[in-house]
């Protein structure tokens, strides 16, 4: 069940303590990366029916209530990718939205919740907002993630795409979140996607990388499993469903074909990768629903931020109302938790 993330016999406080041992940071060793299995990759398939099926019981029967939802809740907070992708982006909203970073649910409510010292997983921003992200975090442990490699439509020039990975590093960004090209996929070049994200991972040096799907131009399930499989093998640390920007981004069909080439790659070689789903999660009750999923696919070890993200922002104004009515019992207007 669900509320197995905390142990009912012990106060929220004690546990929420113990949490913040937890706060962001890169744990689990990097995802190597394995030699191209042409004949593993066409061996997967993805029956539609019954994953929609699966995917669409999970809101109904699962739910937490009042300490265990408000943990899980604070842990989703821990897991959030705090992002701004505007044109008008700024480096004014960008310190901003790292002040938020540093201090995402009021001083008050993380009292009564004994969770002070939470933060989220990192600051997402286009590459020329990375030094002013850097800058502001400075001193914390929250890294900074820059989005690149031609996002989001990923089709620059190549020694373009490499280029700007390679100087969102140097200018300190520790996590790229790098789109594939879509066609490549669509086409079935399989051997052209291994190449192109084992030249992204080499791009990046030490810095954790990202594969961004773009799972709603990618046509299928199928694809969607089969891209997953090949980004793993060329060592992507994480895989992620969306840019944001799609028309359809993270849905939780995907979620469950994702989550499950995960399953599989960590089955047969050994590695864990992280998953983040992106764009149009924005309510609290859609968090528990995809860290419900996670734990029953994955396990509570990919309950932490250094295996799952959320890309978003909205998420967490929606997620400090909630904490709030659960130390309050009342409910605010939004606009006392903006973010940025």
């Amino acid at each position: 069940m669900m509320d197995r993330i905390q142990d009912k016999s012990r106060p929220m406080q004690t546990q929420t303590q113990d949490r913040q041992m937890h706060l962001p940071q890169a744990m689990e060793p990097r995802n190597e990366g394995v030699a191209l299995d042409l004949e593993w990759v066409r061996n997967v398939q993805a029956n539609t029916s019954a994953i929609e099926r699966r995917a669409k019981t999970l809101p109904g029967r699962r739910t937490v209530k009042k300490d265990h939802q408000a943990a899980w809740l604070c842990r989703a907070v821990s897991c959030i990718d705090l992002t701004t992708l505007a044109g008008d982006d700024t480096e004014g909203r960008v310190r901003r939205l790292c002040a938020k970073a540093r201090q995402p649910v009021r001083a008050d409510l993380l009292q009564a919740l004994g969770m002070k010292g939470l933060n989220v997983g990192a600051v997402c921003v286009y590459h020329d907002m990375v030094p002013a992200a850097v800058g502001a975090l400075a001193g914390s442990a929250i890294p900074v993630a820059a989005v690149s490699a031609g996002f989001p439509a990923g089709l620059s020039a190549f020694p373009l795409r490499v280029a700007e990975i390679e100087a969102s590093v140097a200018a300190g960004a520790q996590e790229i979140d790098i789109v594939i090209s879509r066609r490549h996929v669509l086409s079935g070049n399989w051997e052209a996607l291994y190449d192109e994200m084992r030249a992204f991972r080499a791009a990046c040096g030490t810095a954790h990388v990202k594969a961004i799907l773009a799972t709603g131009e990618l046509g299928s399930l199928r694809n969607v499993a089969r891209a997953s499989l090949i980004c793993m093998m060329a060592g992507a640390d994480f895989i992620k469903t969306s840019t944001g920007k799609e028309s359809v981004n993270a849905t939780l069909p995907v979620t469950l074909v994702m989550l499950r080439a995960i399953r599989d790659y960590h089955v047969r070689t050994g590695w864990r990768v992280g998953y983040k789903p992106a764009g149009g999660i924005s309510k609290a009750k859609d968090a528990l629903v995809y860290l419900s999923m996670i734990k029953e696919e994955l396990g509570d070890r990919w309950l932490r931020p250094d295996l799952f993200r959320f890309g978003a922002s909205s998420l967490l104004g929606d997620i400090e109302r909630q904490l709030e009515h659960h130390v309050t019992g009342r409910y605010s207007a939004g606009w006392r938790h903006a973010v940025g």
